[in-house]
């Protein structure tokens, strides 16, 4: 049984999450530490547990997703992976930064591998299988757990919400399409743990999401 982390970091409130199991292997996604403090939050957490992170990965590259892909890459010793359409919003990553007028704390690495719609991410006991939700950012990827129901979505669906499609990439046609074909078709029970803010439920979001009726 695997056990889903969350911590919420920088300006942005975004929401980090770590996912280890009884292995005691791990792995992080969408790490957005941006200062010392709570890079050592996320470290303090993983020696304290005596965990073992074996894979670092982007749902997504906009800013606030990859601020730590530099810490968590060279702490651990880990390769970037995401998917090869966010390349551009990556490396657009330190400009954006100035936009918004925030300290880029540095440079994240480039990837080692791109991730795949259909493949899996395995760990210890846990697999994850990968899924394309493009509209929010170009190449946005999800990480479904079919055995213990949860998936990992980045910023496609809010508790209440969706996300924002106004970004360089964006598509609402798009994004509305990536929540009905994959987060619509899981079972009601599905948590669906987000970029921001609660986790939520397929079935809640599919009798209350104001933007899916």
């Amino acid at each position: 049984m695997s056990v889903v982390v969350v911590f919420t970091f920088n300006d942005f409130s975004e929401n980090t999450y770590l996912i280890h199991d009884d292995t005691k292997q791990c792995i992080i996604i969408d790490p957005g530490n941006n200062n010392s403090a709570e890079d050592q939050t996320i470290s303090d957490f993983i020696s304290s547990n005596d965990l073992q992170p074996v894979r670092l990965l982007n749902t997504h590259c906009h800013l606030d997703h990859v601020f730590g892909n530099k810490y968590i890459a060279d702490t651990y010793k880990l390769g970037l992976e995401i998917h090869q359409g966010e390349l551009p919003v990556l490396q657009a990553s330190p400009q954006v930064s100035k936009m918004y007028g925030i300290s880029y704390p540095s440079l994240s690495p480039e990837p080692v591998s791109f991730l795949k719609p259909g493949d899996h991410i395995e760990f210890g006991n846990t697999k994850l299988s990968i899924h394309f939700t493009p509209g929010h950012s170009p190449a946005s990827v999800s990480f479904y757990n079919q055995e213990e129901g949860y998936i990992i979505g980045g910023d496609v669906l809010f508790h209440g919400s969706i996300g924002r499609t106004d970004l360089p990439g964006g598509d609402t046609d798009t994004l509305i399409s990536s929540i009905k074909t994959t987060f619509m078709t899981l079972p009601d029970e599905t948590r669906v743990y987000s970029g921001h803010g609660p986790m939520t439920t397929v079935g809640f979001e599919r009798a209350n999401n104001p933007f899916l009726q």
